[in-house]
Order: C-alpha cells, then sequence, then structure tokens
C-alpha cells in the first residue's frame, strides 16, 4: 500500500509521479488515492486514457459517483490544454483542496505530443506553486520509452515506485526542462513555400491559408478552425512579433500509430515568449493581452509546438484530418 504524499502535507501542492508496473499496480496506487481524497471528502478529478478511466471507475463501485471523470486521450488530446483543465477543476474548488490524476503520456502518444506533454508537466510545478492541492501523474513504465520515465523524474518533485514514496533526486526548475523541450523542429519532408506577411496584410495571410486548405482532406468546419488558428498566430506576429512574419503550410502523411495524416501551418517571427503559460490557462475576460490568441490557438489545434530562439519564436500548429 502506497503512502500517499498528499496526507503528509496538508495545505501544500504536491505533484507526484506515480511509476506503475501493470493494472494491478496501476488500481492500487491510483485507487489509493483517490479513495484517500474521498475519505478525507475532498474533490477528485481523474484524468487518464479511457480504458484506464474504465477499469479505475469499476475499481470504485458506488464512490466512481463522487468522482469527476474525463477521457485524456479527449481532453488532452493536445497536452496544451491540458494544464487549464486541471486549474479550472481546482478554482471550482477553492474552499477545498483539489485531488487530481492527471495522465499526460501514454503508449501511443507521438514523440512531439510527448515533448509538450513534458513541457505540461514542469508547468503544472509552476502553475500551481503555493496552492492547496496534489497532481498525481501516473506513467506506465512497461510501455513508455525509458526517457520518457527519466524526464517525469526531472519534472515531478515527489516520485512513488514499488510502494515506496521518495524525493526525486533528478527533479529540476520548468525553465530547465522548458529549454531543454526547445529542440530543433524538423523540415518538412519536400519542403514547403513560404508566404511573408507584414502590417495591413491579416487579409492576405487568412486568403493564402483558406485557399490551401481547400486542397487538404479537412472537412469544412476543420478548413475553418485552421484559418481561424493561423489567422490568430499572424495576429500576435503583427501586435508582439516584431510586426512582421512568416507562414508555412503542409500536409503530412499516416506514419505509424500517433502519427495520423494531418496538416501542419508554421509561423516564423521576432517574438518572444515571456510567460511560459501563455495560452495554456484561460484568459480572465477583463484581459487586454492575455494570451487570448495562443488559448484560442490551444482549443481549436490538435497539437501545438511552440519553440523559442534567438531569432524569435516559431509555432506549429497540427491538425488531424481523422
Amino acid at each position: 500500500m502506497i503512502n500517499h504524499p498528499a496526507a503528509d502535507a496538508p495545505g501544500a501542492f504536491v505533484h507526484p509521479a506515480l511509476f506503475y508496473r501493470g493494472p494491478a499496480d496501476y488500481l492500487a496506487g491510483v485507487g489509493g488515492f483517490v479513495r484517500a481524497a474521498l475519505t478525507a471528502d475532498e474533490p477528485v478529478l481523474v484524468a487518464v486514457p479511457g480504458p484506464r478511466l474504465e477499469a479505475l471507475r469499476e475499481s470504485l463501485g458506488g464512490d466512481a459517483a463522487k468522482v469527476t471523470w474525463t477521457d485524456m486521450t479527449q481532453s488532452g488530446r493536445n497536452p496544451g490544454r491540458i494544464l487549464a483543465t486541471l486549474q479550472e477543476f481546482a478554482d471550482r474548488h477553492e474552499d477545498r483542496p483539489a485531488r487530481i490524476v492527471g495522465e499526460p503520456i501514454w503508449p501511443g502518444r507521438s514523440q512531439a505530443e510527448v515533448l509538450e506533454a513534458t513541457r505540461h508537466e514542469a508547468l503544472i510545478n509552476t502553475a500551481f506553486a503555493g496552492r492547496p492541492a496534489s497532481v498525481l501523474c501516473p506513467y506506465d513504465v512497461l510501455g513508455v520509452p525509458a526517457a520518457v520515465v527519466n524526464d517525469a523524474r526531472r519534472t515531478h518533485p515527489v516520485v512513488m515506485e514499488e510502494g515506496r514514496v521518495r524525493v526525486s533526486p533528478d527533479h529540476v526548475d520548468a525553465a530547465v526542462v522548458g529549454a531543454d523541450c526547445d529542440r530543433p523542429l524538423p523540415e518538412p519532408h519536400g519542403g514547403a513555400p513560404s508566404f511573408a506577411y507584414a502590417h495591413g496584410e491579416l487579409g492576405e495571410v487568412r486568403a493564402y491559408a483558406e485557399a490551401w486548405a481547400r486542397g487538404t482532406a479537412l472537412s469544412a468546419a476543420r478548413r475553418g478552425d485552421l484559418v481561424l488558428a493561423v489567422s490568430e498566430a499572424a495576429a500576435n506576429s503583427l501586435a508582439h512579433g516584431g510586426g512582421r512574419g512568416s507562414l508555412r503550410l503542409w500536409s503530412t502523411v499516416d506514419s505509424g500509430p500517433g502519427r495520423g495524416a494531418g496538416v501542419v501551418a508554421e509561423i516564423r517571427d521576432a517574438g518572444r515568449l515571456t510567460d511560459p503559460l501563455a495560452g495554456r490557462r484561460r484568459p480572465a475576460l477583463a484581459s487586454v493581452n492575455g494570451g487570448r490568441g495562443l488559448w484560442m490557438i490551444h482549443q481549436l489545434c490538435d497539437l501545438v509546438e511552440i519553440r523559442a530562439s534567438d531569432s524569435g519564436l516559431t509555432l506549429r500548429l497540427h491538425m488531424a484530418t481523422s
């Protein structure tokens, strides 16, 4: 039986990684965390992949009705959307410490998704600092690459493994993980032409993206989402990225599990991302420039890759065609 660290640190933020091996280990670790929260009359959100969600729900019996459930393969398909889901749940229960299970990485995730989910895991520590809450993140050590487990030791202050809880000696600051995630993006196969734009040319950007999207397998609704996402990114370039930028668009093919066919829009400009949480939390209604555009982009796209460099900012917006 794992002694869950949340019980030992009332009023503090706790962010443990649970390394599990097989279904029984998973149900013991995650189920124990959920039952401890319910016993303490604390609100619980469980955001895990569908098959695990159903197994947990069944193991809890009648107590399952007291838990808020979400399928992470849907709500967290884009890792950039996960943090807002967790924070909004905690905000709805400000009178009590929130207990959350979030499993952002599972077998079948693409390498690009894993990288952005790793960035998300590090940012949890920043977003929840000083809040009385616990976020337990399970990792299938038999199903994910060893590098994923190693990164989990870096993004979580506490690790739980084989019935033991200990401080992670490998834990580092979120900024270190973020810098490590800023790896060069691979060039599209066959290249892609670049469309340059400047002030007064936002309409031209939309027209270019819309004309290109009509030749893809995107549905009419998703073509509209792509054009809107590109427009928001280009508008950010004009307002915060030096007043100009460039757009590239290309299609991808189905190359295996987790890497289905889709389209990619890449926006480059001379901007800087001063707030690593921008776009990952819902902007306040009264906010004037609090990341509304990037927030909308995350809601519209299936994956958003962000890279910061000395020359500026690159956004790659992915949408699946199926």
